[in-house]
């Protein structure tokens, strides 16, 4: 899959539709095949097809779309959210990687799958290390899709561009040896608070993991109390 120039830009140009023309995904767990190289993990919640929300979820580095489902998939379907879980296409994303482009247009290719069959009503961006950052950094690019950033132990934030104003939710570790909290989750809760985003900050005791009950209260964050 050749990346698209407006990818280079970060921007996403697939959008949910009222009435997708095509028959939505069942219930469960399925890999989207996207090209070469390219895949990502759809999770659908149990019940008739209806209009759900959308959690984007990037992992880290190194890390796969199958544990984005596993860390992610079953509170978020709990909550009747779907879970669309991008693999990137080098063991990191692109941003991160070389630039923004490949893994961009793969993950509009994803969205553009996913929308044509899953009416979708809102859309958050999430993710955890490298895939906090590469989720803070396309979703301030993004905001006119992504309505939310839950953002779990990020690195920094670099959007090419920025659009809309998403909410924003960042979890740190206090003991975290590999992005330490003070120059990474700590300062990007503050130049985001400055730059007039509604932002959610929580520090806790531990090191560089997400905690379940941070997703919890990030999904809290972003849906409501509602359950499925």
């Amino acid at each position: 899959m050749e990346a698209l120039p407006h990818a280079a830009e970060g921007r996403l140009d697939a959008r949910p539709v009222a009435a997708p023309a095509a028959a939505p995904y069942p219930p469960g767990v399925r890999t989207l095949e996207l090209g070469p190289h390219a895949q990502a993990r759809l999770v659908v919640p149990d019940g008739p097809p209806r209009p759900r929300p959308l959690l984007v979820f990037f992992h880290g580095a190194g890390g796969t779309a199958a544990q984005s489902v596993d860390l992610v998939g079953g509170p978020a379907t709990a909550r009747d959210a779907l879970v669309l879980a991008p693999s990137s296409v080098a063991a990191t994303w692109d941003l991160i990687a070389g630039g923004l482009g490949r893994d961009v247009a793969v993950l509009d290719t994803a969205l553009a799958q996913v929308f044509a069959r899953q009416p979708v009503t809102e859309v958050a961006f999430g993710g955890f290390s490298d895939g906090a950052s590469y989720a803070l950094s396309l979703g301030l690019a993004n905001g006119d899709l992504a309505e939310a950033v839950l953002a779990f132990s990020p690195g920094f934030a670099v959007p090419p561009r920025r659009i809309g104003r998403p909410r924003v939710w960042i979890s740190h570790g206090t003991d975290d040896r590999v992005l330490p909290v003070a120059r990474c989750g700590r300062r990007l809760a503050q130049q985001l608070d400055r730059g007039g985003y509604d932002v959610r900050y929580e520090e806790f005791d531990g090191g560089h993991v997400v905690r379940p009950a941070d997703v919890d209260a990030a999904l809290t964050l972003w849906l409501g109390e509602r359950a499925g």
